[in-house]
Formats: C-alpha cells, structure tokens, sequence
C-alpha cells in the first residue's frame, strides 16, 4: 500500500466508509436507494423498477440486451424485474420478428404509474441537488462515468475465463474435494 487513504479526511461520516471502493459505493447506493424507494412508495414502484420503465418509455420499446447496457445489469436480475412488472401489468412483451429478442412496451397502467412516480421522483431529485450542489454532482457524474468505463472494460476483458484460478503454489497439493489424499 501507498499509504494514502480512500476515507474522507473529515466530516461525520468518514468513519463510515470503507476503503474499498466497492464497499463504499454499495453503501451509498443502498442509502440513496432507501431515499429514493420512501419517496416513490405512493407510487407503488421501486427506484429499480422507475428506471426500467423510464428507458422503456424514452425507446418506446426494448429489449433485454438494450436494457442491461443502459441499466448496466445483469440479464437475471433484470428478467427478474421484468417479470415482476409484467405481473403487475405495467409492461407487456411486444412481438418481435427475431422471436428469440424478448421485447417490452408500457402499458396504460404502466404510463400511469410512470407519470405518478415521475412526480414524486422530481422531488427527491431536487432535494439531494440542492442538498449536494449541481455542480458537486456534475463532478461525481464524471467521476462516476469514468468509474464505470472502467469497470465495464475490465469485466468486458474477464469474461469467458472461470470465476476461480487457482494459483500454481497450490496445485498439485492433493486435495481431493476439501481433504487431503
């Protein structure tokens, strides 16, 4: 290590967060989205589910692949979603001529529900700006972007490798299924 710390160097908070920059943004992103979620209740939506419909309201329709590279999210978690909303009739399957491309449009319901919580939504917005500052936020958006250009090529250079390698002090140590042969 270099010595140079990740925490704030004062405030109340510094305390709090952790060195790691997964840890930390975790953490202020389940914060965040408990704010978001309590305002957005009346709604009967969830901030996760507001986004989802909001790029399905902007395209029109879309698709799995648009929505997990817009939403940066994996393919289970958003069928998931997905289904939920669907259930809930506030999204509907919309044929496609490649059949195997699963696409979504709003319903009227799903409008409605969009429209209620867009509203509720604005106020929570500008609650955190003018509590965190335009311009503070335009940094962190910059900085946040840049975050995750970085993460998305990194996890981009992974893929298709296994989860585990394990390292060459270890093989051939004969474990056999946790035990030693």
């Amino acid at each position: 290590m270099n010595g140079r710390s990740t925490r704030p160097r004062n405030g109340p908070d510094r305390e709090r967060l952790s060195p790691c920059v997964c840890s930390t943004l975790r953490m202020v992103s389940r914060a965040v989205t408990q704010l978001y979620d309590d305002v957005l209740r009346p709604s009967g939506l969830r901030v996760t589910q507001f986004s989802i419909l909001a790029i399905i309201a902007r395209l029109g329709e879309a698709n799995l692949r648009q929505l997990e590279d817009m939403l940066a999210i994996d393919q289970t978690t958003l069928t998931r979603s997905l289904t939920l909303l669907e259930r809930d009739g506030v999204i509907e399957r919309v044929p496609h001529p490649d059949g195997r491309i699963k696409a979504m449009k709003l319903t009227s319901k799903g409008r409605r529900a969009l429209e209620a919580a867009r509203l509720l939504w604005s106020r929570v917005q500008d609650k955190v700006l003018r509590e965190l500052g335009t311009k503070a936020w335009a940094d962190a958006q910059r900085r946040l972007a840049h975050l995750l250009r970085v993460a998305v090529k990194r996890r981009g250079l992974s893929r298709g490798r296994s989860r585990v390698q394990p390292s060459p002090a270890r093989r051939g140590t004969g474990l056999v299924a946790g035990r030693r042969s």
